[in-house]
């Protein structure tokens, strides 16, 4: 318990007793080597808050990509971004700032894909599909894409074995 910072010290009996068993049952500490292998660990980790103390703030801007919200220097706190800076509050726990982003309109908009290709654009992308699909067992995409073939590329020789 040395470690813990003086601050909890200070608080109140109740906000005190669950900062220590916070600290003894989640807290770790972390050594790396340089800050390329913290960028690397932290990014691993994805923490749902993230503060950085050091310098070059920008390398470390540019360098992590896996947290829910980034606190950037002395003049930033997790309070302010909880409480009153507008950055997002509802932030990915257990690591899902691996994969996602805190709440925003993004998760309330539709997204939608298309895609459009010419006759002679599609000939690779459809060799490739029919491979692909006999590999993984889909015969029914393979067929969708040896049709295309045979349609828009009379004559023409294909191996479309999952071998080929």
């Amino acid at each position: 318990m040395a470690r813990v910072p003086a601050l909890i010290e200070d608080l109140p009996q109740l906000n005190r007793d669950n900062a220590f068993a916070a600290w003894r049952d989640y807290a770790e500490v972390i050594v790396c080597a340089d800050r390329v292998d913290m960028a690397k660990c932290s990014d691993e980790y994805a923490p749902e808050h993230l503060t950085v103390m050091a310098e070059d703030l920008d390398w470390w801007l540019e360098n992590l990509t896996c947290y829910g919200s980034l606190f950037l220097g002395e003049e930033t706190t997790v309070s302010y971004g909880d409480k009153a800076s507008g950055t997002n509050h509802v932030l990915p726990t257990s690591g899902a700032a691996g994969y996602t982003g805190g709440l925003s309109v993004h998760k309330y908009m539709k997204i939608v894909t298309w895609q459009r290709a010419t006759q002679e654009a599609s000939k690779d992308v459809a060799i490739a599909t029919a491979r692909i699909s006999r590999l993984e067992g889909m015969e029914g995409h393979a067929r969708a894409a040896d049709v295309r073939l045979a349609k828009y590329f009379p004559g023409e020789n294909f191996d479309l074995t999952a071998e080929g």
